[in-house]
């Protein structure tokens, strides 16, 4: 599973023992753990937690990030790639699934960008967001708003799967069956 969340600590201790826990719980599972290769944040607690019970950590790193000496060395493995597009490619084709915790604009985007392939058929791997304490509310409601308004399908908008407890989500991801979106856009679609 990649998972993609901050680098930063955050102002409540919850995001940084969920990270944590995270990791934990994929371990224990037996599920690799792929995520961005940091120590810091976020990152480093989530890959600890893994660590930790024995699991398996695969790090995916820009070279430009790891000359600034952030990357965490005690990983099973740590991939250094060229740049951040090579980064997301490898991190995708490396797993099963995505989960996002709290995070900013990096996670927001490596969010999007998978659900967007999807969306394109460049792959069928379901993408969950764990809402810990309630940290994705207020996006929730925008999506809700961007299909209340037609610019966002409803079976698109369903491929976000969302839960705050992780075994539920887990379990949602397990059973996960890609849309069938047909034609990504037909003509009268067009403007």
């Amino acid at each position: 599973i990649t998972v993609f969340c901050a680098s930063s600590n955050g102002f409540n201790d919850v995001y940084m023992s969920t990270a944590r826990e995270t990791g934990r719980f994929l371990a224990e599972k037996g599920i690799g753990l792929v995520y961005g290769g940091g120590r810091a944040g976020l990152m480093g607690s989530l890959a600890e937690g893994a660590l930790e019970a024995g699991g398996e950590v695969i790090g995916v790193m820009p070279d430009f990030i790891v000359k600034k000496e952030i990357a965490h060395l005690n990983l099973t493995q740590l991939i250094i790639v060229e740049s951040m597009h090579e980064r997301k490619t490898k991190m995708c084709e490396l797993c099963d699934g995505f989960i996002a915790l709290p995070g900013g604009y990096g996670t927001i985007e490596e969010m999007f960008e998978q659900l967007t392939w999807s969306q394109l058929g460049l792959h069928q791997k379901p993408m969950g967001i764990l809402n810990t304490n309630g940290y994705y509310d207020h996006l929730i409601a925008f999506l809700d708003h961007m299909r209340d308004e037609g610019l966002l399908k409803p079976e698109r908008r369903d491929m976000l799967l969302i839960s705050n407890d992780l075994g539920e989500l887990f379990e949602m991801m397990r059973s996960y069956k890609t849309p069938n979106l047909g034609i990504w856009m037909k003509r009268e679609d067009q403007t």
